[in-house]
């Protein structure tokens, strides 16, 4: 099964535009970009885009390269919107913690503070980081239990790898997180029931690597001869139950869960 993350994306936001407009109101969300880049832009436009078809609005706010932690501290704290997202990755000069922890727990649409991240890893019913919110959804639409299966997380970075190894975890996998530098990949991959990897590493997984109807979710994206690829080889698809081709599976459904969260938090205050 090849998941088509934009028509599940579809599927959320139209649920979540019905919860929008039961509100009365749309929700503003503000972005806090610093440095924008074509790049940034154009992912900007697409987060714009889904947010309309959410029943929220995107407004973009623009800082240059040289600004401060303190004056991005200020901006954040102070943000009057329903809901923030700061656009990561932040410059090297920026401390990107403590912009993140400014954040307000009541407009952590991404959970990207502090708080929020603890109360993800330690409560139930806690919003869940968007990568994570795409992952379960995918593994429930395609029926797959995670309980007492072999998972694997390629990569330990904090929006993808370690959220999700967290979430797995508590949903009773025998979780294993392997990074480029430690560990064995192929024998680890070789006995996973579920593999997600976010290493933003071009084609790192090949299908010999995997056992036969193993769930591949690919999280991770960069970029190889000018085209958006994800970690895992696309012939990855011959041998999954379950596989996630980049572009077009997790991405999409990450920011549909998103600005579902978005929702989530407008509900609690309204």
């Amino acid at each position: 099964m090849i998941i088509d993350g934009r028509s599940l994306a579809k599927e959320v936001l139209a649920r979540t535009a019905l919860r929008a407009a039961a509100l009365g109101k749309a929700p503003l969300v503000s972005a806090i970009v610093v440095a924008e880049s074509a790049a940034t832009r154009s992912y900007l436009a697409i987060k714009a885009a889904r947010a309309a078809d959410a029943g929220c609005v995107l407004d973009v706010v623009k800082f240059s390269e040289d600004v401060s932690t303190n004056e991005l501290r200020s901006a954040v704290s102070s943000c009057t919107a329903d809901a923030l997202i700061v656009q990561l990755p932040l410059p090297e000069e920026v401390d990107t913690k403590q912009v993140c922890d400014a954040i307000p727990l009541s407009k952590d649409a991404d959970v990207l503070s502090s708080a929020a991240r603890a109360l993800f890893e330690h409560t139930e019913n806690a919003l869940l980081p968007p990568v994570v919110g795409a992952v379960r959804k995918i593994l429930e639409f395609g029926n797959v239990d995670v309980a007492g299966k072999k998972a694997v997380v390629i990569g330990a970075g904090f929006l993808v790898g370690a959220p999700v190894a967290t979430w797995l975890t508590r949903q009773g996998a025998e979780v294993t997180v392997v990074t480029l530098e430690s560990g064995s990949l192929r024998e680890t991959l070789s006995i996973a029931d579920i593999v997600v990897s976010g290493a933003g590493s071009p084609h790192l997984i090949t299908p010999d690597m995997l056992k036969e109807g193993a769930v591949l979710i690919d999280a991770g994206t960069s970029e190889s001869g000018g085209a958006i690829v994800g970690d895992a080889d696309p012939t990855c698809a011959d041998v999954c139950s379950l596989f996630t081709p980049v572009p077009g599976g997790v991405g999409p459904l990450a920011v549909a869960c998103l600005f579902e969260n978005v929702i989530n938090l407008a509900q609690r205050v309204s």
